[in-house]
């Protein structure tokens, strides 16, 4: 059976009502993280994503923004367990990962594991670490796993890495390797709140008690059952075809606009089609639907694509950013 087809044993109105039973933990997640997070609706959004998709998430933005918060709401409404780690530029592999401990008594070595082995790993400012660092981590991204001397150690199911980072232009700050980049899912850019979310969050921010933790509303079996029915969500074969007509743009703009030849040096992998048809159902499921559209898939498009696409020197000559050239080819690309 191709990818995305719908089963003809499944039946849309069956599976409707599947999704719709499923998903009510959706509604609870999002009220317990509105009590200590102010709007930024999109960002939880995407966070959700990740969570269903398995995903690791990059959110960039000013620091303020309550990137932090956003995470550590999250991760207070799962019955999982979390570590923070701070990134700094004397962090070394082994402050993450682990190492091994030699015992003098038995003349062997055992393993003492880091921090790294949890379910939820929140790594605040990402980009403030070495590239040691950066690769001790790419292994637990894509793997699901550390190597500790000769032996691989499996991290706890699900594994999900929530990064913040702030601009790479910022003080003491470096760029992400492109290898690391494409192992996440998402990457979100988080914005300044509007002004009348900023006065609420004034009001409930500043004082001496400001609102306490999240409470713990979900499971991994809530979660796992969840995610056995993303990959019934039927993906027709005209948003398929759409998909990955949009991430081939990213490769051959000039395809798609002549003026865009000069303006990308390396296109999205084909990760980013995989992520975009997968977060596109872990969306329609959100919304209690056992179809994706192709405003899905557009929404996403973004946030799956600004990581995975390199700019060329006039781009940025010309003040361009990923997002505009990613915003150009969306508005050429026919849509379904």
């Amino acid at each position: 059976m191709e990818l995305g087809m719908q089963p003809s044993s499944t039946d849309p109105k069956k599976l409707s009502e599947r999704i719709a039973e499923a998903s009510c933990w959706v509604g609870s997640v999002k009220e317990e993280i509105s009590r200590v997070l102010v709007g930024q609706e999109e960002l939880v959004d995407r966070l959700l994503i990740g969570l269903l998709c398995n995903g690791h998430i990059l959110l960039e933005g000013m620091p303020g923004l309550a990137k932090t918060l956003s995470v550590k709401a999250l991760a207070g409404t799962l019955k999982l367990s979390f570590s923070r780690l701070q990134f700094t530029p004397d962090l070394l592999p082994a402050d993450l990962v682990g190492t091994m401990i030699y015992n003098p008594d038995q003349r062997t070595f055992s393993p003492k594991l880091g921090p790294v082995f949890a379910n939820i790993i929140l790594a605040d400012e990402i980009n403030r670490a070495p590239a040691k660092v950066q690769s001790a981590l790419l292994e637990a991204m894509q793997e699901r796993q550390v190597t500790l001397g000769e032996t691989s150690h499996p991290l706890p199911c699900p594994f999900l890495v929530l990064a913040t980072q702030n601009p790479i232009d910022q003080e003491g700050t470096y760029q992400l390797p492109e290898a690391q980049l494409d192992r996440f899912l998402l990457k979100v850019s988080v914005s300044y709140p509007k002004k009348d979310e900023e006065l609420l969050i004034m009001d409930r921010m500043a004082s001496t008690s400001p609102p306490g933790k999240t409470r713990q509303v979900i499971d991994s079996t809530i979660i796992d059952a969840s995610r056995s029915i993303l990959d019934q969500i039927y993906i027709d074969p005209v948003i398929r075809e759409y998909i990955v007509d949009i991430v081939n743009a990213t490769r051959y703009p000039a395809k798609v606009d002549t003026r865009l030849k000069l303006l990308l040096r390396t296109g999205a992998s084909p990760r980013a089609s995989i992520n975009l048809a997968l977060a596109s159902r872990a969306k329609a499921f959100m919304e209690n639907r056992s179809f994706v559209t192709p405003q899905d898939v557009k929404t996403l498009a973004l946030d799956i694509l600004r990581h995975r696409v390199l700019l060329s020197y006039e781009a940025e000559a010309e003040d361009l950013s990923a997002d505009m050239i990613i915003e150009r080819i969306l508005a050429k690309v026919p849509v379904p």
